[in-house]
C-alpha cells in the first residue's frame, strides 16, 4: 500500500502553520511529496506549477475561502477529476453540503489524526490508481 503514496503530490492548503505542519508530517512519513498553501491565491497559483494529485482545503481562510478555492479548482477542465478533501473544525450538516456543491470529494474534520488524513488519501489515491 505505501507504494501507492509514495512519491504522490498532495497539496495542503490552510492559513494555520500548525495544520500545515501537521499534515506535512503525516504525508511526508509515507513518501508523500507535499505541497503547502496559505490561502486560496496562494494555492491557485501553485496547482498549474506542480499538478498535485490530491487537495486537502481549509474552509476558513482569508482572501479566498476553502468553498471558492474548491470551487474555482472544479471548474477548471485539467483539475475538475483532482479530488478536493474539505478542512474544518465546523461539523454541521450544512457545511458538508456546501462542499459537496462547489465540488468537494471528502470532508475531514479538524483536528485530524494521522490515521484519519492517511485513510483519505489512501482511498482517493488507490480511486486514482483504477482510472
Amino acid at each position: 500500500m505505501s507504494e501507492l503514496l509514495n512519491g504522490l503530490k498532495v497539496m495542503v492548503i490552510d492559513d494555520s502553520s500548525t495544520i500545515r505542519r501537521s499534515a506535512e508530517i503525516f504525508l511526508s512519513q509515507v513518501g508523500c511529496q507535499v505541497l503547502l498553501a496559505e490561502d486560496g491565491f496562494d494555492a491557485l497559483a501553485k496547482i498549474n506549477d506542480h499538478e498535485p494529485a490530491i487537495i486537502f482545503c481549509d474552509i476558513l481562510m482569508p482572501r479566498l475561502d476553502g468553498y471558492q478555492t474548491c470551487a474555482l479548482i472544479k471548474k477548471s477542465p485539467k483539475y475538475s477529476s483532482t479530488p478536493v478533501i474539505m478542512l474544518s473544525s465546523k461539523d454541521g450538516l450544512f457545511d458538508r453540503a456546501r462542499g459537496r456543491m462547489v465540488g468537494s470529494d471528502q470532508y475531514l474534520t479538524k483536528p485530524f489524526t494521522k490515521e484519519t488524513l492517511l485513510a483519505a488519501v489512501r482511498s482517493h489515491a488507490e480511486l486514482l490508481a483504477q482510472r
